[in-house]
Protein backbone atom coordinates (compact mmCIF):
# COMPACT_ATOMS: atom_id res chain seq x y z
CA UNK A 1 0.00 0.00 0.00
CA UNK A 2 1.04 3.37 -0.81
CA UNK A 3 2.59 5.69 1.93
CA UNK A 4 0.84 8.44 3.41
CA UNK A 5 2.48 11.76 1.89
CA UNK A 6 1.72 14.65 3.54
CA UNK A 7 1.62 15.87 7.11
CA UNK A 8 1.16 19.55 8.24
CA UNK A 9 4.09 20.45 9.95
CA UNK A 10 3.95 20.67 13.53
CA UNK A 11 4.64 24.51 13.92
CA UNK A 12 3.19 26.03 10.96
CA UNK A 13 3.96 29.32 9.94
CA UNK A 14 1.13 31.37 9.31
CA UNK A 15 2.49 34.04 7.84
CA UNK A 16 4.29 31.92 5.30
CA UNK A 17 1.09 30.09 4.84
CA UNK A 18 -0.90 33.05 4.00
CA UNK A 19 1.97 34.50 1.63
CA UNK A 20 1.74 30.95 -0.13
CA UNK A 21 -1.62 31.00 -0.46
CA UNK A 22 -1.82 34.14 -2.17
CA UNK A 23 0.51 33.64 -4.27
CA UNK A 24 -1.50 30.22 -5.48
CA UNK A 25 -4.75 32.54 -5.91
CA UNK A 26 -3.00 34.79 -8.12
CA UNK A 27 -1.30 31.96 -9.99
CA UNK A 28 -4.82 29.83 -10.69
CA UNK A 29 -7.50 33.00 -11.03
CA UNK A 30 -5.79 35.96 -12.81
CA UNK A 31 -6.11 38.92 -10.06
CA UNK A 32 -7.42 39.97 -6.43
CA UNK A 33 -7.62 43.18 -5.08
CA UNK A 34 -6.72 43.78 -1.12
CA UNK A 35 -9.95 43.46 -0.14
CA UNK A 36 -10.92 40.18 -1.96
CA UNK A 37 -7.28 38.49 -0.77
CA UNK A 38 -8.01 39.91 2.99
CA UNK A 39 -11.72 37.55 2.42
CA UNK A 40 -10.17 34.89 1.09
CA UNK A 41 -7.47 34.27 3.67
CA UNK A 42 -9.44 35.20 6.56
CA UNK A 43 -6.91 38.22 7.55
CA UNK A 44 -7.39 42.51 8.21
CA UNK A 45 -6.69 44.50 4.90
CA UNK A 46 -3.19 45.75 6.36
CA UNK A 47 -1.78 42.08 6.40
CA UNK A 48 -3.23 41.63 2.70
CA UNK A 49 -1.64 44.58 1.85
CA UNK A 50 1.36 43.74 3.27
CA UNK A 51 1.77 40.17 1.83
CA UNK A 52 0.86 41.61 -1.88
CA UNK A 53 3.40 44.30 -1.67
CA UNK A 54 6.21 41.46 -0.54
CA UNK A 55 4.86 39.33 -3.56
CA UNK A 56 5.02 42.63 -6.14
CA UNK A 57 8.81 42.98 -4.50
CA UNK A 58 9.89 39.29 -5.08
CA UNK A 59 7.94 39.46 -8.62
CA UNK A 60 5.40 36.99 -7.46
CA UNK A 61 2.66 39.60 -8.28
CA UNK A 62 2.50 42.44 -9.94
CA UNK A 63 0.02 45.16 -9.87
CA UNK A 64 -2.14 47.35 -12.50
CA UNK A 65 -3.26 50.36 -13.22
CA UNK A 66 -6.62 49.33 -11.32
CA UNK A 67 -4.59 48.25 -8.16
CA UNK A 68 -5.61 44.60 -8.68
CA UNK A 69 -2.89 42.53 -8.12
CA UNK A 70 -2.32 39.56 -10.98
CA UNK A 71 0.27 37.14 -11.28
CA UNK A 72 4.16 38.22 -11.59
CA UNK A 73 6.85 36.73 -13.61
CA UNK A 74 7.59 33.89 -11.33
CA UNK A 75 3.83 32.44 -11.40
CA UNK A 76 2.55 33.29 -14.84
CA UNK A 77 0.54 31.39 -16.18
CA UNK A 78 -1.09 31.02 -19.95
CA UNK A 79 -4.42 33.84 -19.61
CA UNK A 80 -6.47 30.63 -20.85
CA UNK A 81 -5.94 28.08 -17.90
CA UNK A 82 -6.45 31.38 -15.81
CA UNK A 83 -9.90 31.96 -16.88
CA UNK A 84 -10.59 27.74 -17.37
CA UNK A 85 -10.07 27.35 -13.71
CA UNK A 86 -11.47 30.57 -12.34
CA UNK A 87 -14.58 30.04 -13.66
CA UNK A 88 -14.86 26.52 -12.53
CA UNK A 89 -13.83 27.80 -8.98
CA UNK A 90 -16.59 30.52 -9.12
CA UNK A 91 -19.15 28.50 -9.97
CA UNK A 92 -18.39 25.39 -7.67
CA UNK A 93 -18.34 27.34 -4.90
CA UNK A 94 -21.64 27.50 -3.80
CA UNK A 95 -22.14 24.10 -3.82
CA UNK A 96 -18.64 23.24 -1.98
CA UNK A 97 -20.54 25.84 0.83
CA UNK A 98 -23.37 23.91 0.32
CA UNK A 99 -22.29 20.54 0.68
CA UNK A 100 -20.37 21.98 4.31
CA UNK A 101 -23.91 22.88 5.50
CA UNK A 102 -25.01 19.39 4.45
CA UNK A 103 -22.33 17.42 6.09
CA UNK A 104 -20.13 19.80 7.84
CA UNK A 105 -16.99 18.54 6.48
CA UNK A 106 -14.69 20.31 4.21
CA UNK A 107 -15.53 19.98 0.47
CA UNK A 108 -13.29 20.48 -2.27
CA UNK A 109 -13.11 20.71 -5.86
CA UNK A 110 -10.02 19.01 -7.69
CA UNK A 111 -8.30 19.43 -11.09
CA UNK A 112 -5.79 17.00 -12.79
CA UNK A 113 -3.14 18.20 -14.72
CA UNK A 114 -1.04 15.33 -16.66
CA UNK A 115 0.12 13.03 -13.07
CA UNK A 116 -0.78 15.93 -10.43
CA UNK A 117 -4.10 17.00 -9.05
CA UNK A 118 -4.30 20.28 -7.70
CA UNK A 119 -7.28 21.48 -4.93
CA UNK A 120 -8.42 25.22 -6.52
CA UNK A 121 -11.31 25.12 -4.09
CA UNK A 122 -12.15 24.02 -0.69
CA UNK A 123 -14.51 25.21 2.44
CA UNK A 124 -13.52 24.14 5.85
CA UNK A 125 -15.68 22.58 8.01
CA UNK A 126 -17.14 24.17 11.45
CA UNK A 127 -16.19 21.55 13.27
CA UNK A 128 -13.25 21.81 15.82
CA UNK A 129 -11.76 18.50 14.56
CA UNK A 130 -11.40 19.17 10.81
CA UNK A 131 -9.78 18.79 7.61
CA UNK A 132 -7.91 21.74 6.63
CA UNK A 133 -8.20 23.70 3.51
CA UNK A 134 -6.19 22.34 0.54
CA UNK A 135 -6.53 25.02 -1.58
CA UNK A 136 -4.12 25.74 -4.06
CA UNK A 137 -2.02 22.57 -2.98
CA UNK A 138 -0.67 19.83 -5.57
CA UNK A 139 -0.34 15.90 -5.26
CA UNK A 140 0.19 12.94 -7.41
CA UNK A 141 -2.97 12.19 -9.02
CA UNK A 142 -2.79 8.35 -8.43
CA UNK A 143 -3.13 9.56 -4.41
CA UNK A 144 -5.97 11.26 -4.50
CA UNK A 145 -9.50 10.83 -4.57
CA UNK A 146 -10.36 13.74 -7.02
CA UNK A 147 -7.12 12.13 -9.22
CA UNK A 148 -8.43 8.63 -9.51
CA UNK A 149 -11.57 9.78 -10.55
CA UNK A 150 -10.10 11.75 -13.28
CA UNK A 151 -7.50 9.34 -14.40
CA UNK A 152 -10.27 6.71 -14.72
CA UNK A 153 -12.16 8.55 -17.76
CA UNK A 154 -8.12 7.76 -19.33
CA UNK A 155 -7.89 4.87 -21.77
CA UNK A 156 -4.68 2.56 -21.62
CA UNK A 157 -2.68 4.36 -23.99
CA UNK A 158 -3.28 7.77 -22.04
CA UNK A 159 -2.82 6.59 -18.62
CA UNK A 160 0.52 4.67 -20.32
CA UNK A 161 1.27 8.38 -21.91
CA UNK A 162 0.63 9.96 -18.20
CA UNK A 163 2.84 7.66 -16.68
CA UNK A 164 5.64 7.38 -19.07
CA UNK A 165 8.91 5.46 -17.63
CA UNK A 166 10.61 8.40 -19.51
CA UNK A 167 8.89 11.14 -17.18
CA UNK A 168 10.58 9.08 -13.77
CA UNK A 169 13.70 8.53 -14.40
CA UNK A 170 14.80 10.39 -11.78
CA UNK A 171 12.25 8.83 -9.61
CA UNK A 172 11.34 5.52 -11.01
CA UNK A 173 9.79 4.14 -7.29
CA UNK A 174 7.21 7.06 -7.14
CA UNK A 175 6.01 5.76 -10.65
CA UNK A 176 2.71 3.65 -9.85
CA UNK A 177 2.19 0.13 -11.02
CA UNK A 178 -0.05 0.59 -13.97
CA UNK A 179 -2.06 -2.83 -14.00
CA UNK A 180 -2.45 -2.58 -10.52
CA UNK A 181 -3.91 1.34 -11.05
CA UNK A 182 -5.62 0.35 -14.64
CA UNK A 183 -7.79 -2.45 -12.61
CA UNK A 184 -8.14 0.18 -9.00
CA UNK A 185 -9.33 2.80 -11.62
CA UNK A 186 -11.79 0.15 -13.54
CA UNK A 187 -13.00 -0.32 -10.49
CA UNK A 188 -13.72 3.57 -9.57
CA UNK A 189 -15.19 3.91 -13.10
CA UNK A 190 -18.11 1.51 -12.53
CA UNK A 191 -19.00 2.99 -8.76
CA UNK A 192 -18.76 6.35 -10.48
CA UNK A 193 -17.30 7.60 -7.14
CA UNK A 194 -13.90 7.41 -5.10
CA UNK A 195 -12.58 6.85 -1.32
CA UNK A 196 -9.31 7.64 -0.01
CA UNK A 197 -8.35 6.19 3.01
CA UNK A 198 -4.99 7.81 4.83
CA UNK A 199 -3.55 7.16 0.97
CA UNK A 200 -2.52 10.97 0.81
CA UNK A 201 -2.22 12.27 4.05
CA UNK A 202 -2.74 10.38 7.38
CA UNK A 203 -5.63 10.67 9.27
CA UNK A 204 -7.94 11.22 6.62
CA UNK A 205 -10.29 10.05 4.91
CA UNK A 206 -12.23 11.41 1.50
CA UNK A 207 -14.64 10.34 -0.62
CA UNK A 208 -15.48 11.96 -4.24
CA UNK A 209 -17.21 12.65 -7.43
CA UNK A 210 -16.37 13.44 -10.45
CA UNK A 211 -17.56 16.82 -12.66
CA UNK A 212 -18.34 16.59 -15.94
CA UNK A 213 -18.62 19.00 -18.41
CA UNK A 214 -21.70 19.43 -21.57
CA UNK A 215 -19.90 16.68 -23.60
CA UNK A 216 -19.63 14.16 -20.49
CA UNK A 217 -15.99 14.14 -20.16
CA UNK A 218 -14.91 14.55 -16.95
CA UNK A 219 -13.16 17.88 -15.84
CA UNK A 220 -12.76 18.44 -12.16
CA UNK A 221 -13.55 15.96 -8.91
CA UNK A 222 -15.75 17.04 -5.93
CA UNK A 223 -14.47 15.65 -2.77
CA UNK A 224 -15.60 15.47 1.16
CA UNK A 225 -12.54 15.50 3.49
CA UNK A 226 -12.77 14.27 7.38
CA UNK A 227 -10.84 12.94 9.98
CA UNK A 228 -10.39 9.00 9.82
CA UNK A 229 -12.04 8.36 12.87
CA UNK A 230 -14.99 10.45 11.91
CA UNK A 231 -15.90 8.14 9.09
CA UNK A 232 -18.26 5.46 9.11
CA UNK A 233 -18.62 3.17 5.76
CA UNK A 234 -22.11 2.44 6.37
CA UNK A 235 -22.74 6.49 5.38
CA UNK A 236 -20.70 5.75 2.21
CA UNK A 237 -23.98 5.49 0.18
CA UNK A 238 -25.35 8.41 1.59
CA UNK A 239 -22.55 10.60 1.08
CA UNK A 240 -22.05 9.69 -2.64
CA UNK A 241 -25.84 10.66 -3.04
CA UNK A 242 -24.94 13.57 -1.52
CA UNK A 243 -22.13 14.77 -3.64
CA UNK A 244 -23.45 13.55 -7.05
CA UNK A 245 -26.09 15.90 -6.50
CA UNK A 246 -24.30 18.59 -5.93
CA UNK A 247 -22.28 17.36 -8.87
CA UNK A 248 -25.47 17.18 -10.83
CA UNK A 249 -25.72 21.00 -9.54
CA UNK A 250 -22.36 22.35 -10.93
CA UNK A 251 -22.73 20.56 -14.15
CA UNK A 252 -25.72 22.26 -14.65
CA UNK A 253 -24.19 25.60 -14.03
CA UNK A 254 -21.26 25.43 -15.71
CA UNK A 255 -23.21 24.06 -18.88
CA UNK A 256 -25.88 27.55 -18.71
CA UNK A 257 -22.60 29.26 -18.33
CA UNK A 258 -21.39 27.96 -21.43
Amino acid sequence: MDKPLKTPPPYPIASVDHALRAATMLQMEGGATVAQMAERLGVARSTAHRLLAMLVYRDFAVQDENRVYRAGPVLELAAHSQSQVSRLRAAALPHLRRLVDLLDETANLTVRTGDTARFIASVESRQALRVGSREGMVFPAHRTTAGLLLLAGLDDDELAEVYSASRYQDGLADRPDLARLRSELDLIGRNGFAVNQERSERGLVAVGVPVHDRDGAAVAGLSVSMPSVRYDPHDLRSLVATLSGAARALEADLTADG
